[in-house]
């Protein structure tokens, strides 16, 4: 896992430099190993600092699994002192063929998936230092990865969006049971979990608010393609996520996709 990630990745204009999108914090790709090394620090440290996951990584203090090499690797720094401070990582179609697979394919039976794929890209391993989650950051990733669809005639992006299991899986059954009712995909995209989380013998009756990410997505059109897998190491609920360019309400259109 200590490859480049310009080894591995194509060069641009795959993965086009990015505007600045918000006072204070610059918005940019990754252009060598430093890059991708602090935005595996970043995750490192939400991940396993904040939420406590269990990750098996060959280098201490990183987030690193086989995916990352293929990756496109989008950063937020902050402008003043350029702490990487947000991230997302983005496999695109042909860089998951030559891995074999999407991280959402070990998690979930995408098969009804197979007529986007070409289209298709994996939003992963998206984090925002806790000090700058007012907001602004994401603003700045989501303006930079509508950006990266349009240059490269991609319109769909797919990604699991995690749930703490707190309350003893009950927050995840909750939550599981507000975004069926309002968001649920049509049954011909719906994917089904490799581990499923036990929602059916959970206590759903909470009235919770989704995450921030999972609301923001949720407010962009996205929908949600079935029930949660558990993902043991991170110990969180992962929803399988989907969502379309041209489903993106008319008030956030301008600002991701500027004059489209």
């Amino acid at each position: 896992m200590d490859k480049t990630l310009i080894s591995a990745a194509p060069a641009p204009p795959m993965a086009p430099p990015a505007p600045e999108r918000a006072s204070g914090l610059q918005v940019r790709w990754a252009r060598h190993l430093d890059d991708v090394r602090a935005a595996q620090r970043l995750r490192f440290e939400v991940f396993a600092g904040e939420m406590g996951a269990r990750l098996s990584t060959p280098l201490p203090g990183h987030d690193i699994d086989l995916f990352d090499d293929f990756c496109e690797h989008l950063l937020v720094c902050d402008a003043a002192t350029g702490a990487v401070v947000g991230t997302y990582r983005v496999l695109t179609p042909v860089q998951a063929r030559r891995v074999g697979s999407t991280y959402s394919d070990t998690e979930f039976d995408l098969t009804r998936l197979r007529q986007v794929r070409e289209r298709m890209v994996e939003l992963g391993r998206s984090c925002v230092h806790p000090a700058h989650r007012q907001g602004g950051v994401i603003l700045a990733l989501w303006g930079a990865l509508g950006d990266f669809m349009q240059r490269n005639a991609l319109d769909v992006m797919i990604g699991c969006a995690s749930i703490p299991m707190q309350h003893d899986g009950r927050l995840a059954a909750s939550l599981w049971r507000q975004v069926r009712e309002r968001h649920l995909a049509p049954i011909d995209w719906h994917v089904r979990p490799r581990l499923p989380l036990p929602v059916d013998r959970l206590d759903d009756s909470l009235e919770v608010e989704p995450p921030a990410l999972i609301k923001g997505y949720l407010r962009l059109g996205a929908k949600v393609l079935g029930p949660p897998a558990w993902d043991p190491d991170f110990n969180t609920a992962d929803l399988p996520m989907l969502m379309r360019l041209g489903d993106l309400p008319a008030r956030y259109r301008k600002h991701l996709l500027g004059n489209a």
